[in-house]
């Protein structure tokens, strides 16, 4: 294994690969990493309870949307955080950049849902003295900022109304006062007690900061030092290997008063400039001097970025409840040294600085050792299409009454004769993209929640085209074609039961779990879960098979059920089980509008975000079972049809 492992190490990836299919040289991926210093504390008994959001600002839409969000760290107001924003990096365009920072009071993943109806906006002074509509019932506090973009001054307005006011703020980044007033640019809409502040940079100014470090005051509060953000960036190598560890230690030193410590531990990577970035934690051990962790696999890129004889920083603490972790010691190794994988050059003495000043005879805080080490190469989702695993879709469409009666305009069914409704907007948006990675085009299209003939029995798993033995679609055409006809033979009626569906999708998964097929389900609703119980068991239970499930909501109705089952930050459980895999990607239809009516690229926004996560889910399941994709077939002349001679 260490021969493997060192060989390994001697075929490093240059960081910036050329292109061989399309001629070019890839993006540079950038990797982020936040910290925050002397936050706000909103918490009454402990401290704040951080989270930061990054939201990445559209190039012609200048609209902002969320990217992506750190872990919760608990009780503390100057968190590391471990998670890491990866980001295509553009020398030659500029990439608007927006930094939430929140104390999270509840599991709830949707920062909108609060008791607090108060929030912020930023927008043009020039433009508040023009525009009537900031009338003083909904207006409570209005301070002028720091902040000069343009020559114009930005005010942040406090609200105090359950509804949004009807203005037109200021784009900080594009304020052209007094024209192009079209636009809504709200900041965050969360409760004004639990934001913290936040931060506007550009990806540059990152990058471009003295060893690409940039430090910056959180605003947003007026009248309040809100701390600062600190954002770190490093050029991510294209090394795709994962390195998997697990480490025990010995004789630790004891930190609590009434038992022994709770001990776990902290990697660092170095940095050029002499500092160090956060990389991973392992999980707290309770009550014990002599813990064992549990194995954890990590990129190499984000332990060492290629570098392998780069030093490696593991911190040793003794976890506490209110985040005052007690420091035990700290050593220091490389990936080089680690890849000799368990033998007594990988035992580490754990010393504590300090200590070894004061106290003459101290030796060491205790022992960490190295119990196994092992480095795999990471395959991508390319690799296992190439080697020609085939993702297979189905559809499942809502035919509730709720959605209205489908011969009224008001129906989220009608059937207008110049334009698709959001039903068939969504199916085409993500269908045709995923259409193209099965080979025969062929796809099952269920229906659920409607009265059939010639009985009139509600069913919850009915195929569109009307033939139980082969549900089959031609193409998306061939779905659009069976929905339409649907709404011709079939009664609305309800309720909206999932479980059925998923179930069926996931007996095909059952039945092929080798890594050469990958089931999709679509399902388009317009309300509330009725079977929730029953869905959250199906999802758990599909979670183990080589599948995923995607669900686009439709209209007006409240979708805190769906948030619910995308486990982005919960994972889903029932009946005490935990979901395998996250495999549920959930958005709302209407966030996706295009008011200005352009609704090919509202389309392309809508698949590109309900498709992203396929890939790493895919992946995900060929993981856990060790499935490794195919060789590619070797192309050979011989494979193309004789020519006839000139």
């Amino acid at each position: 294994m260490e021969g493997d492992v060192m060989d390994k190490v001697e075929a490093t990836a240059t960081v910036r690969d050329f292109d061989p299919i399309s001629g070019s040289i890839p993006a540079t991926k950038v990797e982020i990493t936040v910290s925050c210093r002397n936050l706000l504390d909103r918490d009454t008994f402990s401290k704040s309870d951080p989270l930061v959001v990054l939201y990445t600002q559209g190039v012609e839409t200048k609209q902002w949307r969320e990217f992506g969000r750190t872990e919760v760290i608990d009780n503390t107001l100057n968190p590391d955080f471990v998670r890491k924003y990866i980001l295509d990096y553009f020398f030659e365009e500029k990439q608007n950049l927006r930094f939430d920072v929140y104390d999270i009071d509840s599991k709830s993943p949707d920062l909108a849902k609060h008791d607090c109806l108060k929030g912020e906006v930023l927008c043009c002074a020039a433009y508040i003295q023009e525009n009537s509509s900031l009338s003083q019932p909904n207006l409570t506090y209005v301070s002028a900022s720091d902040v000069l973009i343009n020559n114009c001054t930005m005010l942040t307005i406090m609200l105090n109304s359950s509804r949004p006011l009807l203005v037109t703020p200021r784009d900080p980044f594009e304020c052209s006062h007094p024209t192009s007033l079209s636009r809504s640019h709200f900041m965050p809409s969360s409760p004004w007690q639990d934001f913290l502040g936040q931060v506007f940079c550009t990806l540059g100014e990152i990058v471009g900061s003295p060893a690409s470090r940039l430090e910056k005051p959180l605003g947003g509060i007026p009248g309040k030092k809100c701390g600062t953000v600190i954002l770190s960036a490093e050029e991510l190598g294209n090394c795709r290997d994962y390195a998997t560890m697990q480490f025990c230690a010995n004789k630790l030193d004891k930190k609590d008063f009434f038992g022994k410590s709770d001990p776990f531990m902290v990697f660092y990577r170095s940095n050029e400039d002499g500092t160090f970035t956060i990389c991973h934690k392992t999980e707290v051990v309770k009550n014990t001097l002599n813990p064992v962790w549990e194995p954890f696999s990590i990129p190499v890129r984000a332990l060492c970025n290629g570098d392998y004889d780069r030093t490696i920083k593991v911190e040793v603490y003794d976890w506490d409840r209110d985040g005052s972790h007690d420091f035990i010691g700290e050593f220091t190794t490389s990936f080089k040294e680690l890849c000799r994988g368990q033998n007594q050059l990988n035992v580490y003495e754990v010393v504590n600085a300090k200590k070894k000043i004061k106290k003459k005879r101290y030796i060491n805080s205790g022992t960490v050792s190295l119990l196994s080490f092992s480095v795999e190469s990471e395959h991508t989702f390319l690799d296992y299409i190439r080697g020609g695993t085939q993702i297979h879709f189905t559809v499942a469409i809502d035919f509730t009454a709720s959605n209205g009666n489908p011969s009224q305009s008001t129906s989220l069914h009608y059937m207008n004769p110049y334009q698709m409704n959001a039903y068939a907007m969504a199916l085409k948006a993500v269908g045709e993209i995923i259409q193209d990675y099965d080979s025969d085009k062929m796809f099952p299209a269920l229906g659920f929640g409607a009265k059939l003939p010639p009985d009139w029995r509600v069913s919850h798993e009915f195929p569109l085209n009307g033939n139980v033995d082969n549900p089959y679609c031609n193409g998306m055409e061939g779905i659009l074609e069976a929905y339409h006809q649907s709404l011709k033979t079939v009664q609305l009626y309800g309720p909206t039961n999932f479980a059925p569906v998923v179930n069926h999708v996931a007996r095909y998964a059952a039945a092929v779990q080798d890594g050469s097929q990958y089931f999709v389900l679509l399902i388009i609703t317009d309300g509330v879960i009725s079977d929730m119980a029953q869905t959250k068991e199906a999802i758990v239970n599909a979670a183990k098979l080589p599948m995923s499930i995607i669900i686009v909501g439709v209209g007006q109705a409240e979708f805190d059920a769906m948030v619910e089952l995308d486990g982005d930050d919960v994972r889903i459980s029932s009946r005490g089980k935990v979901a395998e895999r996250d495999i549920v990607q959930f958005v709302p239809f209407r966030d996706y509008m295009d008011r200005t009516g352009n609704h090919v690229l509202s389309m392309a926004r809508l698949a590109k975000d309900v498709l992203a996560e396929i890939p790493d889910q895919l992946i995900s399941y060929m993981k856990s079972r060790a499935i490794k994709p195919n060789p590619v077939p070797v192309y050979s002349p011989s494979d193309e049809p004789p020519t006839n001679p000139v």
